[in-house]
């Protein structure tokens, strides 16, 4: 009985501390100075509706659009409560079969030469939003012919909303597909 005292003490204490004060301190914190990420880095339009966040992909399947890496979630939509990989290899004849089905809907959507990976492949989380400019390239001509606009008016699109290396070293350069399909249809960020 001695010993459980300060114990349970201890962990009455440890909860409030680190269970409520400190979370509340930090989002406090979060919220004066970067408020937008504190919010979830969420996109609102100008009718002030949310229309997702730039953190989390997006399903986009329209010819008109710049579609994203696939979705690992286990519904495909880019769930941010079914997140996680697939963990199948490379040897794996489910991820080769889905990966195999990937290419052909690209190339049936009019994409030729080499596919980028992160194309058929999807992240660890299965929710990036983001795509290389090499995916956001081969997909031109098609977004292109479904919009009527030339593919040098896109190409100019997609170098604008190129983001660089995260801190100018980690990384690629890289494009966010909502937002490129956001001005793609001419809507502002």
């Amino acid at each position: 009985m001695k010993e459980l005292r300060p114990a349970l003490l201890l962990f009455v204490v440890f909860t409030l501390l680190c269970g409520g004060i400190y979370p509340m301190v930090v989002t406090g914190i979060t919220s004066v100075f970067f408020p937008k990420q504190a919010g979830g880095s969420l996109i609102i339009d100008k009718n002030n509706k949310v229309v997702g966040s730039s953190l989390i992909g997006q399903p986009f399947s329209a010819a008109k659009y710049f579609w994203p890496r696939p979705s690992a979630t286990s519904d495909f939509s880019y769930n941010p409560r079914a997140s996680g990989g697939s963990n199948a290899g490379p040897t794996n004849p489910d991820f080769i079969r889905t990966v195999g089905e990937r290419i052909k809907i690209l190339r049936d959507s009019g994409v030729a030469g080499g596919i980028p990976t992160d194309l058929v492949e999807a992240s660890a989380s299965g929710l990036d939003p983001h795509i290389s400019v090499a995916a956001a390239n081969v997909q031109l001509a098609r977004v292109a012919k479904a919009r009527g606009m030339t593919t040098e008016t896109l190409a100019g699109l997609v170098s604008s909303h190129t983001e660089d290396r995260q801190w100018g070293i980690l990384g690629q350069p890289r494009v966010n597909v909502l937002l490129l399909n956001r001005a793609v249809d001419g809507r502002p960020q």
